[in-house]
């Protein structure tokens, strides 16, 4: 019978029900995109010598999660989300890291926070990220201790993730930043335009060789950085991006690591 038609149907999962919630809450943020590539041969290379030396591989996703949270640092007034004629500015720099995990026999993305950031080192974030990653899923959301989220009906995920997302509880809990590294996964240059509701949202696309200069060739990480508009203008998201990537390009954050092991 399947044949005849042509096609079969599925079930639209629990899990895919909350990631579509989430993404129809996203839309209504008023976003703006600063698409770009960072030099990041430097940590590149260090953390490499590091894994060869030690056997250890650390997480770049776990560098750039401390590079976003230094950054943040310098910039306190992005740490913050609008409620109507109100701004909260968090004084606790917590990063939603959001990655690709196999669940109910599927893979759907789940969002785990990194709380007080800028009090970690790297070192201390890429082994939070990894433990994370270490421990078998249940359902969506068992992460980040949301797992009883597949309790709520379908028709009402998508007001429940709006009214968590105008939450002061929820915002302290999870962050009003977020990064999603799913595109070191590709080949060839690749950028992600990402769907958030966060405040400041680093999508992490893909590595490349790049010619520069006499020098040879240089590696690039390919970001997407994602402002709400409500709450940051094109010139300071411009200088933001400017700063990050100097934090990105030093490899500074490694070398503190790397010092402390030895």
């Amino acid at each position: 019978m399947a044949g005849q038609r042509g096609y079969r149907i599925e079930r639209f999962t629990g899990n895919r029900q909350v990631v579509a919630a989430a993404s129809a809450v996203s839309r209504e943020t008023n976003t703006i995109h600063l698409v770009s590539e960072v030099a990041i041969s430097e940590p590149r290379r260090l953390i490499t010598e590091y894994r060869e030396r030690t056997g250890e591989r650390l997480s770049l996703t776990g560098y750039v999660v401390a590079c976003l949270a230094r950054t943040v640092a310098e910039f306190p007034q992005f740490n913050s989300f609008r409620k109507g004629s109100r701004l909260f500015v968090f004084d606790e720099v917590t990063v939603g890291v959001l990655y690709e995990r196999e669940m109910d026999g599927e893979r759907a993305p789940e969002s785990v926070p990194i709380r007080d950031a800028t009090a970690k080192t790297y070192r201390q974030i890429s082994d939070e990220i990894r433990a994370v990653q270490s421990k078998p899923a249940e359902r969506v959301g068992s992460g980040s201790g949301m797992a009883w989220i597949r309790f709520i009906p379908g028709f009402l995920l998508r007001t429940f993730v709006r009214l968590a997302n105008r939450s002061v509880a929820m915002k302290r809990r999870f962050g009003v930043l977020g990064v999603t590294a799913v595109g070191m996964h590709g080949s060839g240059a690749m950028w992600l335009v990402p769907l958030s509701s966060a405040t400041v949202a680093l999508a992490v696309g893909s590595v490349v060789r790049r010619p520069v200069g006499t020098q040879g060739v240089a590696e690039h990480l390919c970001v997407t950085l994602s402002f709400d508009h409500d709450i940051v203008d094109g010139a300071p998201a411009a200088r933001f991006a400017a700063r990050f990537a100097e934090h990105v390009s030093s490899g500074d954050e490694v070398r503190q690591a790397i010092a402390v092991d030895c």
